[in-house]
């Protein structure tokens, strides 16, 4: 039984401090009939279809924010890629970096989230590493994961895929994540209720998989809405025109982006899906989405068009300017 209350460097060095720290936070909170602490990999049973494999790092701070936290978030980021690849997430491996000091009441919260984050995404933490770095040279906890699905033979997905006419649409609000991790730094003196949308997305992206005209999907995390609707009309040669007065975004996020000079349009999603429609289809697109409670407020905000790639903001004024690709990184550490 482990009577320490912090992390000390003893936790990884692979002896006994090691192992009950394992068996009292990580088996604890992530066993399952596939996990084995004792041994170097796993055997799994694997569907007979597609095979596909993501992998991800994690170093938000703070570690644990409204809506969410570092465990949870490693989840949903790694089933969401999963997901929005059209597949269905079943086996995550998990890298712990702990930093020497951390309260291990702290470490047991964040891996019971991240436990239960998986089981609620139908997934299994199968197997994992854990290191502990001195003092000083880590953010607390860093997390790496790496995603295994599987993907029916005819599902076809990408940025080629899109054709000029093809309506872009949006599952729900942007901007959530980002201001929800800044508010809880506290730096600027601000308070709000503005939670993470982190949660996996695999209920709204499988709601389109029967769709012939399903053409791409993204999540929008990093860079957010913008860097996708960069990368999606690059990827398709094509212009994109974006109606700003159709992306939802909730009022207390813009008020906060006002004040200190962000534009949520470029703050990350957790929770969120982009997907690129055939015209025709977008109708059914957006009623599927929005018939699921994580997509009442989903919008058609696009439409590719033939052109330079490039992506034009209509603004609701009907006047039209270029939206510039993401250079600076306004939130560091944000996922």
């Amino acid at each position: 039984m482990m009577s320490d209350t912090h992390i000390v460097l003893a936790h990884g060095n692979g002896g006994r401090y090691m192992r009950e720290l394992i068996d009292a936070v990580f088996a604890c909170h992530l066993g399952n009939p596939y996990l084995d602490t004792r041994a170097d990999a796993v055997s799994v049973p694997m569907p007979a279809k597609q095979i596909v494999i993501t992998t991800d790092s994690f170093t938000v701070r703070p570690l644990e924010f409204p809506g969410g936290d570092i465990g949870s978030l490693a989840v949903h980021g790694t089933v969401n890629d999963l997901a929005v690849c059209g597949a269905r997430p079943l086996y995550l491996t998990l890298n712990v970096l702990l930093e020497e000091g951390l309260e291990l009441a702290q470490l047991d919260r964040i891996i019971a989230s991240l436990g239960h984050a998986a089981r609620q995404a139908g997934t299994a933490v199968v197997a994992g590493d854990t290191k502990v770095v001195p003092r000083g040279e880590g953010g607390g906890i860093y997390l790496g994961s790496t995603g295994v699905g599987i993907r029916p033979d005819d599902v076809r997905l990408g940025m080629r895929y899109i054709r000029p006419g093809d309506a872009l649409l949006v599952s729900g609000p942007v901007g959530d994540h980002g201001v929800a991790v800044m508010l809880a730094r506290e730096q600027f003196g601000l308070t709000g209720e503005v939670c993470s949308d982190s949660a996996s997305v695999l209920p709204l992206t499988e709601r389109l998989l029967n769709l012939p005209g399903l053409r791409f999907m993204r999540d929008p995390t990093r860079g957010g809405l913008a860097t996708v609707a960069h990368e999606s009309c690059q990827g398709a040669r094509l212009a994109l025109t974006l109606n700003q007065a159709a992306i939802p975004v909730r009022e207390t996020v813009a008020s906060v982006c006002e004040m200190l000079g962000y534009d949520p349009l470029y703050l990350a999603c957790e929770g969120r899906v982009v997907a690129a429609v055939a015209a025709d289809e977008a109708s059914a697109a957006l009623a599927a989405w929005r018939a699921l409670p994580e997509g009442r407020q989903a919008a058609v905000i696009g439409e590719f068009v033939d052109g330079l790639p490039q992506v034009v903001l209509r603004t609701p004024l009907g006047g039209e300017r270029l939206l510039e690709e993401l250079e600076d990184d306004p939130l560091p550490r944000i996922c």
